[in-house]
């Protein structure tokens, strides 16, 4: 029973052959993850696009329901909600029962007008005031 041999370092020659076995390995790796990571970096910024507009949307929304309220007219209330609203929004205006609702639809627009031409998404936000007494 002897002890096991000790570890023999490996030449020059087998260094060089292993070296030439993994030369490419990182460009191999980087070429699958870089497409990966724009995907996620896209993806990322266009949530962020949807954020935004839904904070714009919802902003008019409440905006114009608090000047109808007012009331300071349907078409100033309107004008001030487009003021506000992101570009190639809908406003439709509601009075009954004492409250004023407004519903904003707003198309979301990718980051920097990306992905323009396909066709968009629209998010939605309502707001409800009360009607103010009139003096």
């Amino acid at each position: 029973m002897g002890l096991p041999a000790p570890p023999v370092a490996p030449t020059i020659k087998e260094e060089l052959v292993h070296r030439r076995q993994e030369s490419g390995a990182v460009t191999a790796e980087t070429a699958v993850a870089l497409p990966l990571l724009a995907v996620f970096a896209i993806s990322m910024a266009w949530l962020v696009s949807l954020g935004i507009t839904q904070v714009r949307a919802l902003d008019a929304a409440r905006e114009t329901a608090r000047a109808a309220a007012r009331s300071d007219g349907s078409g100033s209330a309107l004008a001030l909600g487009r003021r506000v609203a992101p570009s190639g929004s809908r406003i439709s205006l509601g009075h009954g029962g004492g409250t004023v609702v407004v519903k904003v639809s707003s198309p979301v627009k990718g980051p920097a007008g990306l992905f323009g031409h396909w066709a968009t998404f629209r998010v939605e936000a309502e707001a409800v005031a009360a009607q103010e007494p009139k003096q």
